[in-house]
C-alpha cells in the first residue's frame, strides 16, 4: 500500500493588515513564523501516519517576491520532513521568468529530498529499494493569471497505468465556486481518467478549504491550506492523509493553531452583553485567534460603554479583535442615568448633557460620552473625568 500526505496553499511569507503590532506583541511575526513551523508539523503527521511522500499542490510560497528569510527558513523546514516532497508552482509562485524558482536564494538551498515539479513530464516515486511505488503528473502554473484549464489535456492524454498515479493541479473546480468566471478546472475529464484507469488521485489546490467533507474516497480533493488565511475559513488548517489502495481512502486531518472567527450576535442589554463575554472566552488559543465581529441591535450609552470594556478587555488577548466594515450595525441610545448618582463636579455635568443634546446627530458624542461613562464606573470617578476633559 503507498500512503502520502496531500497539502497545498502553504503561502509561506503571507501578510495580513489586521495583525498589526500592539505593545510587546507582533502578532504578524508569530502568523509568519507559524505557518513555517506548521511545515514542520506536516513532517510529523507524514512520519506518524507513515507516509512515503508529501505533495504541496501550489502556493508554497505567498509571492515571488519573499524575503530571503522565508526562502531560508522554509527549506530548513522542507528538509525536516524527511520524506521526498513534491512542489508544483501555483498562481502565487508561477514558473515564470524570474520567478523564486529560479532565483539564487531558492537553488542553493533547496533540501535534497525536495523536488519542483517543473513541466508535465511524469514523475517516478520510488521506495527505499528503488521500486516505483506511484507516479506523479503535474500542470505547473506558468503565470498569475492563467486562461485556460490547465489539467483537461494532461488527464485526456493518459493511459491507464497499473502503478497508482496521482495528477497534481491548481486552480478553482467548476461548481464549487458560486462566480462561474472563477471557475478554471473542468470535472468531467478528471472523472473520465480516473474510470478509465489513468488516474487514482487528483490533488488540487488554490480552495483553501477541504473538500469534499464527509466522503473518505474521493478520488477528487482539496486538503485545504495548512494555516488558516481568511474569515472564510470556518477551522483551523488541514492536510490530507491519502491511502492509493483498491479502495482508495483518505484522511482529512487538523494540523494549523490559528484561526479566522466571525461573531455575530444580538445585542440589547445586560443578559447579551454577558452572552458576548462568555463567546469570547470560549475561544481556545487566543493569542492565535483572529476574530472579526459584527453586532446588532440597539444598547444604551451606558451598556455601550460596558460594551467597550468587554472590548477592551479582550483585544490585549486575541491576536485581532476587530468590527465587520460592513455588517456591523449596532444602534446607541442616549441614556444617563448612570450620571444621575454618581459625585461629579457641575462641569463635568454640564458636558454629559451637552453631548447628550448632540448624540442623535453627532457619533463623536456618542464616542465621548460613552467613554465618560466608562470613566465614572470606574475607580476614582471625579479623577477619572477631570482626565478626560484636560
Amino acid at each position: 500500500m503507498t500512503r502520502f500526505l496531500h497539502t497545498s496553499d502553504w503561502q509561506l511569507g503571507m501578510t495580513r493588515h489586521y495583525l498589526s503590532k500592539r505593545g510587546d506583541d507582533d502578532p504578524q511575526a508569530r502568523f509568519t513564523a507559524d505557518r513555517i513551523e506548521t511545515v514542520r508539523r506536516l513532517g510529523e503527521v507524514a512520519r506518524q501516519e507513515e507516509c512515503d511522500f508529501v505533495v504541496v499542490a501550489g502556493d508554497v510560497f505567498e509571492t515571488q517576491n519573499v524575503s530571503a528569510q522565508i526562502i531560508a527558513r522554509s527549506c530548513e523546514a522542507m528538509a525536516s520532513i524527511g520524506l521526498p516532497v513534491y512542489l508544483l508552482p501555483g498562481n502565487h509562485d508561477s514558473l515564470e521568468p524570474g520567478c523564486l524558482w529560479d532565483g539564487t536564494e531558492f537553488t542553493r538551498r533547496c533540501p535534497d529530498n525536495v523536488c519542483v515539479l517543473r513541466d508535465r513530464s511524469e514523475v517516478d516515486v520510488t521506495d527505499a529499494n528503488g521500486s516505483v511505488i506511484a507516479k506523479i503528473v503535474a500542470a505547473p502554473l506558468t503565470t498569475r493569471h492563467p486562461s485556460t484549464d490547465p489539467l483537461a489535456e494532461l488527464a485526456t492524454s493518459l493511459e491507464p497505468t497499473q502503478t497508482p498515479r496521482i495528477l497534481v493541479g491548481h486552480g478553482q473546480l467548476e461548481g464549487l465556486s458560486g462566480d462561474t468566471r472563477e471557475a478554471l478546472i473542468s470535472r468531467a475529464p478528471l472523472d473520465d481518467a480516473t474510470a478509465r484507469g489513468a488516474l487514482t488521485y487528483v490533488a488540487l489546490g488554490d480552495r483553501h478549504i477541504a473538500w469534499p467533507v464527509g466522503d473518505d474516497h474521493a478520488a477528487i480533493r482539496y486538503s485545504g491550506t495548512q494555516e488558516t488565511t481568511s474569515f472564510n475559513e470556518d477551522t483551523v488548517g488541514t492536510a490530507v492523509v491519502v491511502d492509493l489502495d483498491d479502495p482508495l481512502t483518505c484522511k482529512t486531518i487538523k494540523v494549523g493553531t490559528w484561526l479566522h472567527a466571525r461573531v455575530s450576535q444580538e445585542v440589547a442589554g445586560e443578559a447579551d452583553l454577558e452572552a458576548l463575554r462568555d463567546r469570547f472566552n470560549s475561544f481556545d488559543h487566543r493569542d492565535r485567534t483572529i476574530i472579526r465581529y459584527d453586532l446588532h441591535g440597539q444598547l444604551t450609552i451606558s451598556q455601550k460603554a460596558e460594551l467597550d470594556e468587554i472590548i477592551a478587555d479582550h483585544e490585549t488577548v486575541f491576536a485581532s479583535l476587530e468590527p465587520s466594515e460592513n455588517r456591523h450595525d449596532l444602534t446607541v441610545v442616549e441614556d444617563d442615568a448612570s450620571l444621575a448618582d454618581a459625585d461629579l463636579p457641575s462641569w463635568v455635568r454640564d458636558a454629559a448633557e451637552e453631548l447628550s443634546a448632540m448624540c442623535a446627530t453627532n457619533e463623536d458624542a456618542v464616542s465621548a460620552l460613552t467613554l465618560l461613562h466608562r470613566l465614572v464606573n470606574a475607580k476614582n470617578p471625579s479623577t477619572r473625568a477631570a482626565e478626560v476633559t484636560r
